[in-house]
């Protein structure tokens, strides 16, 4: 059963059930007010027909006639009957005798109220003698030293024809609210789950593989928290999952550009070395065939000395000490510089001195492959300027280069292991895509952030923010 049609199902149940208790005892209450209210009417009367005799009782002592006793208490009961039409009355002597008595009804041969009644006491008792409930109210007269039964009767039947009256109405009202409320509740049902089955929906969406779905609701309620929360969900667990597919992505373009890295020297060693093997000897061949094998075995061992480094990077058991940021690139100005010759590009120096937490070897090997880059990418007679900017405590690493830049397609992806922008110029100069991925693993020990700004065909400025912690003035060029 869905949710909504328990909400429907119990609702009805629910207001089926404490209507009809509560009308129930609004007319079982009524009815016995009633009731109790005739009841008391007919003791009252009884008392009334009571105390008109005791009023004449003295005239009986004087007269002493049963004769005289039976006509004024014939002329006193027909008096009280004309005025209570309704009203039946019933005397009889001692013996049982009728005195006086204007039912139209057969009396019961056994009359319970008759039991232990006395002078002072009056029974009552409800009867159904054919299609009507009497009342009969009884008690003991004492006229003359006489006992006469007085027996007061009150048709009650319009009472119970109203508790009937009554209960019609209620079945016709309670079918009537009955109905009313199914069709109310059929809808406010549906309209309060309608943000539920939403949900369900996106649900639904989400698990066949939609994560960008959201649900939809300007709901104040609880519903429209839930809603809110679901989305919120919806978006980490959409955040986590198009994560792990990139990750996914890098890992595999890792082992498609590594695999790819490592086939093109293997075949050309393996491809030399038959040669060599299969040929007849030639000095100058033999010579050509070596310097091919060397140059790639050196570039497998370039390979892994920066795969051991990028593998390196994912542990987190480095220690960072003060050390001055300045100082350490004095020490590879003269590598640096060598570096540099080669293509006789200038490199410009303008490094503050201060102190940062760094694990001095790794900071090495950041500049080192930052300069590299800087020099793959520049031209013959280019400049590049390594500098450090200090402000507020915080520090800056520069490499700016005027080379060929980065097309902006390419920006998002250059730190992944094995990107190359261009590949063929890149392993033209012994380069693997791998210098960038290292720099940004070494960042992230430092906690510290590195961004690339560059134009295509004017140059590139890398930056490295490390956090602050100390400086000291001076420049050195």
């Amino acid at each position: 059963m869905k949710f909504w049609q328990k909400i429907y199902v119990f609702s009805i149940l629910g207001f089926v059930i404490v209507f009809n208790a509560a009308s129930i005892m609004v007319i079982e209450r009524s009815h016995t007010r009633m009731l109790q209210g005739e009841i008391n009417s007919a003791l009252s009367q009884n008392m009334s027909i009571h105390s008109t005799v005791d009023a004449v009782v003295p005239i009986f002592r004087i007269y002493d006639s049963i004769d005289y006793e039976k006509t004024v208490l014939t002329r006193i009961s027909n008096e009280f009957v004309s005025k209570n039409p309704g009203a039946y009355l019933d005397i009889r002597d001692e013996e049982g005798r009728e005195i006086f008595s204007n039912i139209d009804f057969q009396m019961p041969s056994k009359r319970s109220e008759l039991d232990g009644v006395s002078v002072d006491q009056i029974n009552y008792v409800l009867r159904d003698i054919d299609d009507r409930t009497i009342l009969f109210t009884s008690n003991i007269a004492d006229i003359n030293g006489k006992s006469y039964l007085f027996t007061y009767m009150m048709d009650v039947t319009p009472v119970y024809q109203d508790r009937v009256e009554q209960y019609q109405f209620f079945i016709k009202v309670d079918v009537a609210a009955c109905i009313v409320f199914m069709i109310f509740m059929f809808f406010v049902s549906r309209r309060l789950t309608r943000s539920i089955e939403q949900l369900s929906r996106t649900a639904q969406v989400i698990a066949k593989g939609n994560f960008s779905e959201r649900v939809h609701l300007n709901s104040k309620d609880e519903v429209g928290i839930m809603a809110h929360n679901f989305n919120v969900m919806a978006g980490v667990v959409e955040d986590k999952i198009t994560h792990l597919e990139r990750n996914n992505e890098q890992k595999q373009r890792f082992i498609n550009h590594f695999t790819h890295e490592l086939k093109t020297p293997l075949t050309s060693i393996i491809a030399y070395s038959n040669f060599m093997r299969t040929t007849k000897y030639n000095e100058e061949l033999f010579l050509e065939g070596l310097n091919v094998i060397y140059s790639e075995g050196k570039r497998l061992e370039s390979l892994s000395l920066k795969l051991m480094n990028l593998i390196m990077m994912q542990g987190d058991n480095f220690q960072l000490e003060r050390h001055d940021l300045g100082s350490i690139i004095v020490e590879m100005q003269s590598t640096l510089t060598m570096m540099a010759q080669e293509k006789r590009v200038k490199i410009i120096f303008e490094c503050e001195h201060g102190e940062l937490q760094l694990e001095q070897g790794l900071i090495k090997v950041l500049i080192f492959n930052l300069m590299d880059n800087a020099i793959k990418a520049s031209d013959e007679e280019g400049t590049i300027i390594l500098r450090t900017i200090w402000h507020d405590g915080s520090c800056i690493l520069e490499v700016i280069d005027q080379g060929i830049g980065i097309a902006m397609e390419h920006q998002n992806n250059i730190f992944e292991p094995f990107y190359m922008v261009d590949k063929s110029r890149t392993r033209s100069r012994d380069g693997a895509g791998l210098g960038l991925s290292i720099c940004q693993s070494i960042a992230n020990v430092h906690n510290a952030v590195i961004t690339v700004k560059s134009t295509e065909g004017e140059g590139t400025i890398v930056e490295v923010l490390f956090a602050p912690i100390h400086t000291q003035g001076g420049m050195e060029k």
